[in-house]
């Protein structure tokens, strides 16, 4: 275990203190980065702090050649990296540095990304949520993305991938990356097929290393690689409703078809596995043949290609390179726990990172809340981290407001996990609210909401007037129907026939 002494250690972790009316004050984790979300001044070209600079330029000096934080781990060495995120979450170095020892957690950090403030996936930690941004053929420009990114990160987004796929793909990460508080991953392959024009059978291994340095140089912390799909596995979908639903696994299972040849990322996963290793980037072991229904969930072809994955997972493992997995999809509640079961048994608990899944189809519109809902229970049964929904899943390109909606219904189902899960400290902030919410301390109930400016104005829809904050009802029940109202006087009436 290295020995560095407390003042060299000394790491300051952010964090946003909600003072409340009787003088308590709640403390939550929020990145720096995140703080400027509200400035009109704020200028993208100029970037954040760079927190991790020395740290990296320390491993850099001594010749490390590996900057996975596995890699360090297993050499029982805690970094900078291990110390921030134990603080984040309240946990020691010691525990943090085990869980990446063993694969059952990773922290995503490109030793390319000194803006990052580091953060940790694992089941034994606080459930993440991602957001997706990133511009398509059809709109948005770099300004935009770059308020997307500010966006989620005020809202609470833990990671985010630029899955852009339109015009400056390069230019508009780039500055992502140099704005990003937190680690932010992509889907390599829709850039290499960009570079071949959108002609899937003309790409090949050499043009996607290309993809994987050029992003790697950026600064990205995690790739979606798409190496399970493998050229047997494509039959298996041809009875299903939605077929392949992932744009990776699609353009994967028309190269592996028109060459006839199994897929070149699986084939040359140690050419992949050595760009990894170099720069620290973590593996997101993607789910090309998730179900893209709720009839063809937990089907042969993806449960097949899930094996693939585990098989890949003790592949870069043993190279020290760090490994999530994600997962599907939709997925009706009934089937649900077997996924969670089958990619601990299959991925020896690497972390599983899902989209949703969607519990039902019926819902166009609605399906952060469709999604949420299945999200809520696969991180209970153990997900570590998952991928946000927006209203506009199966329609279009998310706005602003889809943006918020989406991470505010993931933010509420990770917290509910981390709740059942008995995560320490999860239950604070609820047992505060209702302990507000009983006293009628209206101010208190805004500020430990999820979304205060929005629960304030649902109260002063009826009710806006300054004396209204301590009134002892809502328009809900008015003043003579207050449950809660009720139970005080009657607790007022026992103490004084008791005295």
């Amino acid at each position: 275990m290295t020995n560095l002494s407390q003042d060299e250690w000394k790491i300051n972790v952010p964090e946003n203190e909600i003072k409340l009316t009787d003088g308590s004050i709640f403390k939550t984790y929020r990145t720096a980065g995140s703080l400027c979300s509200h400035d009109d001044q704020f200028d993208f070209k100029l970037g954040i702090g760079k927190l991790r600079k020395l740290w990296i330029e320390e491993r850099i000096a001594r010749g490390d050649e590996n900057h996975s934080q596995m890699y360090y781990a297993r050499r029982n060495e805690i970094t900078k990296e291990m110390r921030y995120v134990a603080i984040r979450e309240g946990v020691t170095p010691e525990f943090v540095l085990n869980e990446v020892k063993i694969g059952r957690a990773i922290i995503p950090s490109n030793k390319n990304h000194p803006e990052l403030e580091p953060m940790i996936i694992g089941k034994k930690f606080l459930v993440k949520i991602n957001a997706n941004i990133g511009n398509s053929a059809l709109g948005s420009s770099i300004e935009e993305e770059v308020e997307k990114l500010r966006w989620s990160l005020h809202w609470g987004a833990d990671t985010v991938m630029d899955l852009s796929t339109g015009k400056n793909i390069h230019e508009t990460r780039e500055w992502i990356i140099r704005n990003a508080p937190v680690p932010i991953g992509t889907v390599p392959l829709y850039q290499a097929l960009e570079k071949v024009k959108g002609k899937a059978e003309n790409l090949n291994i050499d043009i996607f290393i290309e993809t994987l340095i050029e992003q790697a140089e950026q600064g990205v912390d995690y790739f979606t690689i798409h190496a399970g799909v493998l050229k047997e596995y494509v039959a298996l979908t041809k009875k299903r409703i939605t077929g392949i639903v992932s744009r990776g696994g699609s353009i994967m299972a028309r190269w592996c078809l028109h060459h006839k040849k199994e897929n070149f990322l699986f084939e040359h996963f140690d050419r992949i596995n050595e760009v990894m290793k170099k720069y620290g980037i973590s593996y997101s072991l993607g789910d090309g043949l998730r179900p893209g229904c709720i009839a063809d969930a937990n089907d042969e072809a993806q449960f097949a290609e899930l094996k693939t994955l585990g098989e890949l997972t003790k592949r870069a493992w043993a190279e020290d390179i760090q490994v999530m997995v994600e997962g599907p999809g939709h997925v009706p509640l009934n089937l649900i726990e077997e996924n969670m079961r089958l990619q601990n048994e299959i991925c020896n608990e690497a972390p599983f990172y899902t989209l949703g899944p969607l519990v039902t189809d019926i819902a166009p519109g609605y399906d952060h809340i469709t999604s949420a809902i299945g999200a809520a229970m696969i991180a209970w049964y153990g997900t570590a981290m998952l991928c946000y929904v927006t209203p506009k899943e199966h329609l279009g390109l998310p706005n602003k407001q889809d943006v918020k909606d989406g991470v505010i219904a993931y933010k509420i189902a990770a917290h509910a996990a981390d709740v059942a899960k008995g995560h320490k400290g999860a239950k604070d902030r609820d047992d505060l609210l209702s302990k507000a919410r009983f006293e009628f301390r209206w101010e208190d109930q805004f500020a430990l909401s999820l979304d205060p400016e929005l629960a304030r104005s649902f109260h002063d829809e009826t009710l806006p007037q300054d004396g209204m904050k301590k009134a002892h009802f809502c328009s809900m029940c008015g003043p003579s129907f207050c449950s809660m109202h009720l139970t005080q006087e009657l607790r007022k009436e026992e103490e004084s026939l008791n005295q």
